[in-house]
């Protein structure tokens, strides 16, 4: 019973993606109708702009056109939009969200974040009272997040919740399986919902994420406005050391490769996970000195929330 479980999973796991890719296709196709009419352009004048044939137009507009990332950047430019306006999914936004874009866009990295926390407060979405009891580690896998974060939930005397946890929970299977069965997108989504959980749950916690949560911008915006967070952090070799030594041998497989791979997925989310409010580094340090560094830490951020 579970194999046909399981295969009739992975059977509509292929389906799926074949509707929901003739939807978009069609969504697509309207998107490029919508905004070519808006602008006031014949399909002739959009195939003379962009270089890419009327007879290929219609079929991208009629949702029966496949059409390469490359000319539809072509298709983009011609109508002066950026690309991603026609790669949304979703209801059209509204002009008020174009607006606000260009004025992120025309600021430099260094006032991007004053701008986020201006925003957030404009909106309600963020300010110490709403995350003042919540301290979330992140970090990646091997750093140390669930172990500290157990010392410091009994040292607070608040929960411990472990998201991965949760996640399962949600699913109803393990993490393994998620990936193997659903994909990236089925997982974000069940991630999503176990951090909203925990959030509504728990007023005072310590919640250990997984590694990858900072890449998911919404979830991570979420995580940021609602915790107090910690950025648990190690050397690549650090990390390595500490994930084999809990049993998982599978780096010891071509292990230049997965070295270099570490350091890169490290490199590439460090300014995410550099958005964190606090950073313990714990490279060469013995638990007891990481957790008591964490726990003078977790004391100041919910301090001065209060």
């Amino acid at each position: 019973m579970a194999v046909e479980r399981k295969k009739s999973a992975r059977e509509a796991k292929v389906r799926v993606p074949e509707l929901s890719d003739r939807a978009y296709l069609a969504g697509l196709g309207e998107r490029v109708r919508q905004f070519r009419a808006r602008r006031g352009m014949t399909r002739k004048i959009l195939a003379r702009d962009s270089g890419v044939s009327e007879r290929y137009l219609a079929q991208l507009e009629g949702g029966h056109g496949n059409i390469s990332i490359l000319l539809l950047r072509r298709v983009a430019s011609a109508m002066g939009l950026p690309l991603g306006d026609l790669l949304h999914e979703g209801p059209e936004r509204p002009l008020e969200y174009s607006l606000a874009r260009q004025i992120l866009d025309g600021l430099p990295a260094t006032e991007l974040g004053s701008a986020y926390r201006a925003l957030a407060h404009t909106t309600g979405r963020g300010g110490a009272g709403a995350r003042a009891g919540r301290i979330a580690l992140i970090g990646l896998r091997g750093a140390g997040k669930s172990t500290l974060g157990r010392l410091l939930a009994a040292q607070l005397k608040v929960p411990f919740v472990e998201l991965a946890e949760l996640i399962a929970e949600e699913s109803g299977t393990s993490l393994s399986e998620i990936f193997s069965l659903y994909g990236q997108a089925a997982y974000r989504r069940y991630e999503r919902r176990a951090l909203e959980r925990a959030i509504a749950g728990h007023e005072r916690a310590v919640i250990a994420t997984g590694g990858s949560l900072v890449s998911e911008p919404a979830t991570y915006e979420l995580l940021l406005r609602s915790c107090h967070t910690v950025w648990i952090a190690a050397t690549p070799a650090e990390h390595m050391g500490r994930v084999m030594a809990q049993g998982d041998l599978r780096p010891m497989q071509a292990s230049r490769e997965a070295m270099a791979d570490l350091k890169r997925i490290l490199e590439n989310r460090r300014a995410l996970y550099g958005k964190a409010e606090a950073v313990v580094e714990t490279t060469g340090k013995e638990i007891e000195v990481s957790a008591a560094e964490l726990a003078a830490v977790a004391g100041r951020l919910i301090d001065d929330a209060i």
